[in-house]
């Protein structure tokens, strides 16, 4: 489970793992050294899924709409970050 860095995992890799930590957590079957480090993870995995959350509501946000109402793209988002 804890292989990947978190930083390398997909919006939907990070939350499918975020809810097998919360339930093996809240299961109460984990050694407490065991569950200090699943909390890390979780925590790192929550945080993970916030920023990428963020980012998409930037680009959806900044998707400019032509005169008949419908998207004509995307403005770039500042700095260049995609």
């Amino acid at each position: 489970m804890a292989d990947r860095p978190v930083a390398e995992l997909s919006f939907e890799e990070a939350m499918a793992e975020l809810e097998a930590v919360v339930s093996r957590l809240e299961a109460g079957e984990v050694p407490l050294e065991d569950s200090i480090a699943l909390y890390e993870r979780g925590a790192r995995l929550k945080a993970h899924c916030e920023e990428r959350l963020r980012r998409a509501e930037e680009r959806v946000e900044l998707i400019r709409l032509g005169e008949n109402g419908a998207p004509e793209g995307t403005a770039p988002l500042p700095g260049g970050a995609a």
